[in-house]
Parts: structure tokens; sequence; C-alpha cells
């Protein structure tokens, strides 16, 4: 066998092997540990707190690469702030608003842009999607579904887009007004999607709160069960399931019933599968979109909760079907105001289901609040949504079959 084809039967062999590509995924974090050098955004004007900035991050075939970023410190504060990285969905980038909304709360905050963007509309029309702006460092963009995993592991987007996450971490935590050990993840769809992987990967992060994107995507019952159900890549390496196991942070798995991308059913799988304190929030007509993600009170209260307990301020321990009543516990540091069961007797996709609110019977007592409600005839998944003021805590989602 000639030389050259020798090395190439041997470096397929190597990408081939998800076990040792789990391997370089979980040496992220030790990769990404140091805090990366910094850059003004030179043409983008800072306002308040808030500045543009880029940030070196990992080479990408053989280049050096730059992540851009929105970063905010609160403008009152005393001692050590909490932080927060921020991670958009797709067609999105890194928003000045959210890091603006965080700052309000008390947080740090950076939104990063992991395609290789600045938020820069280059189509500049007043309607429809905007096309933003590559810079001049810029990595890997995200190529449709995990298109690109038979690319060499260094080369694939999500390597890239973990790594400009992580880095962003190593970045808040260097800033000596950030408290090191409160630095919360958030992501967006997309940015949820990371989020759900990170949090098994980077244990740096105090808490996660993935919005919409999940992992066990590859049954889903809609385009990402198409795209990724005979993708290796994906199952083997990229699919936060991989990390599940490892997730010991808390975690608020921020969502709702009839989003049209993330079915609750692989959300489910993958909060089942961390160990860690979980809190579920399925927000009624809650809508896909960057802002519908970040205007919820809920992100804020969780994450204030666990910067000053160390736990999320509530939790569903069990939940279960009972001679056709369903029953859900709910743990939690502020009142329950009221309670109601949300059923479908539909099937298939959960985005296109239609979902029923009936009243729930909300009973307290040995340190918590039990809520049932009988199940209307032919129910095929339920859960219940315990309220406190505003807020939402959601018993785990149930399928019937």
């Amino acid at each position: 066998m000639r030389p050259l084809a020798c090395l190439l039967l041997i470096t397929a062999t190597l990408r081939a092997d998800p076990a040792a590509d789990r391997q370089v995924a979980l040496g992220l974090a030790a990769t990404c540990a140091h805090a990366p050098k910094t850059y003004e955004a030179e043409g983008f004007k800072p306002d308040g707190q808030v500045r543009a900035i880029f940030y070196d991050a990992l080479p990408y075939q053989g280049k050096p690469t730059r992540v851009f970023a929105w970063i905010g410190l609160p403008a009152k504060r005393e001692g050590k702030v909490p932080g927060m990285v921020l991670v958009h969905g797709g067609g999105g980038t890194a928003y000045k608003e959210w890091v603006q909304k965080w700052n309000a709360q008390g947080f740090a905050a950076i939104s990063i842009a992991v395609e290789g963007q600045t938020d820069v509309d280059e189509k500049k029309t007043p309607k429809g999607r905007p096309v933003w702006a590559r810079h001049a460092f810029a990595g890997p963009a995200r190529d449709g579904t995990f298109a690109d995993t038979k690319l060499p592991l260094k080369e694939q987007w999500m390597y890239h887009a973990l790594a400009d996450t992580m880095l962003a971490n190593s970045l808040l935590r260097s800033l000596p007004e950030v408290d090191a050990a409160k630095i919360g993840v958030m992501g967006v769809s997309w940015g949820g999607v990371i989020t759900s992987t990170i949090i098994g990967l980077d244990d740096r992060f105090a808490f996660g709160i993935p919005t919409y994107g999940c992992g066990h995507l590859f049954d889903a019952e809609n385009h990402w069960g198409r795209a990724l159900h005979d993708n290796e890549g994906y199952r083997q390496i990229w699919d936060g399931m991989n990390y599940a196991d490892r997730v010991k942070m808390p975690v608020l798995w921020l969502s709702w019933p009839q989003d049209a991308h993330f079915p609750l059913g692989c959300q489910a799988e993958h909060y089942r599968k961390a160990p860690g304190p979980r809190m579920v929030s399925l927000i009624t007509k809650m809508g896909h979109s960057h802002p519908a993600g970040w205007n919820p009170p809920d992100s804020y209260a969780f994450a204030k909760s666990v910067v000053e307990t160390g736990k999320p301020w509530g939790g569903s321990p069990s939940s279960r079907t009972q001679d056709g009543t369903a029953i859900a516990v709910f743990h939690s540091t502020k009142p329950i105001t009221r309670a109601v069961l949300v059923s479908t007797t539909d099937r298939g996709f959960t985005g296109t289901r239609k979902w029923v609110e009936t009243p729930a019977m909300a009973a307290s007592g040995g340190g918590g609040t039990t809520a049932s409600a009988p199940l209307p005839p032919g129910t095929t998944a339920w859960y219940v949504n315990a309220y406190a003021d505003q807020l939402t805590l959601t018993s785990d989602y149930q399928e019937i079959r």
C-alpha cells in the first residue's frame, strides 16, 4: 500500500472511533481553561456598562479565530457578582439587549456569536431574517443540522461552538468583579442544544438553562429526527445524552408545549438522565424566539435561587397516574398559588398536538404541595403546572402508551 493511502486509511480509522472523539470533547474544558486574549471591537459603540469585544478562540483549518461578543457588568454592585454566558439560536447573534437584561438582574454577562458573525445586519432591511456580517477571524458556520460530522472533529462547527462557550466562561471567571463559582450558561434553541451538551462537559458552570433545545433528538418526530436518525457523529459525539450522567449542577429546562422544533419527549429523556437538581418550566403560549426565551421571569428567578442558596427554588420530585388521576408533587420555597393539568389526546410530534388545561386540586402538607386532576378520557400525554405568582414550575412530562 502506498504511504499516502496508508495515511488516509489510518486517518479514516481514527475518525471512526467515537470513544476517542468523546475523549476529545471531554478534554475541551481543559483546553479552554485559560482566559482568552480580548480586543476592543472597533466601530461598535459602548452602551453604558456594555461593550463589544472580540476574544481569541481555537484555530480552524490552521488559522487563528476570534469570537464577537457583547459583555457587561451591573451598574450597581457590591463585592463580586455572579455571571452568565449567553448563546444564541439559529439565525441569531450576540445580543447587547440580552446582556443588559442580565445586568439589570445583578449578573455580569457575555453574549457570544458562535458562527463567526457580528451583529451587523448586511441585509439592512427592517423586516425579514437578518444576514449577519462575518468578520475576518471567523471560524466555521453551522452547516445545516450537524451535516459536517464526517469532517475531522476539530473542523466541525459544534466543536468550535462548545469551545467558544467554554472560553467565554474562562473570560468571565478571569474578571476581578465576577464570582467564578457562580457563573451559569443559557442558550436559546440551537444555543439550547449547545447548552444541553456543555453542561455535561464543563463542570465549572454553576448551573445551566437550556431553553427549547435539548439532546436525544435522533428519534424526534420532526426535522431533527429525519436529519439525525442515522447521523452517528451526532448520536455518539455531540448529543448531550452522551454526557448527561456527568451533569451534577442545577439545570432549568425551559420550553413550552407547542414548540415547533424540540419535542417534549426528547427533552424529558435528557433531563431524566441527568442526576443533578432540575427544574422544568413549560410556559403556556411562550412562543419560540430569542425575546420569548429571555423575557419570562423564570430564568432569572432560577439563576438567583442557585447563586443565593445553591439549589433551585422549586422542583417536582415525583409524578404518576393513579386510577385515572394525574398526581404531581412539588417542592417550592415560594408559595404555590394554583395548579393546572396540561394534557392532550393527540399523538405524534408534541409541537402539533392540541394541549388542554384543566384545573388541578393543590394541597400542601408533608413539606410539599400535591396537585391532582382527573385525566380526560383518551389522554396520551400530560404534565402539571404549578404557579408561584408569575413563575411556572412543571412536573415531569408523562406519555401514556
